[in-house]
């Protein structure tokens, strides 16, 4: 496998981005952002999502940057970090998802930190 976990690719049979959360040989395990059923994807099948289509799936808006100030993004990403140094790449992708989906609740919705 090529992608690292918690790359956002776009699966080219149907147009969908994806996260990946892990894979074997020539197969990619997918899903859906922020969660949701997974499937599996042949490598040859996916790309990696650009920039304008990540901030056209609400994954980076445009002109964001992170949020240094935030303890619980610190906290968070401390957590990601030390799960990603485990090399468990099912426990990695679920912490990039929580940090990701606590930067999108609090910091894209508005809520600020």
């Amino acid at each position: 496998m090529t992608y690292r976990v918690g790359a956002f690719v776009v699966d080219t049979r149907e147009g969908r981005i994806a996260q990946v959360i892990g894979g074997a040989g020539s197969r990619v395990t997918l899903r859906r952002p922020g969660g949701g059923l997974e499937w599996e994807a042949p490598f040859g099948s996916l790309r990696l999502a650009t920039r304008a289509e990540r901030e056209d799936a609400g994954l980076w808006p445009a002109g964001a940057r992170p949020m240094y100030g935030c303890a619980e993004c610190a906290q968070l990403r401390d957590a990601y970090n030390e799960t990603a140094a485990g090399g468990d790449p099912y426990t990695t992708g679920e912490a990039l998802v929580v940090l990701r989906r606590h930067w999108r609740m609090v910091h894209m919705a508005g809520g600020g930190a």
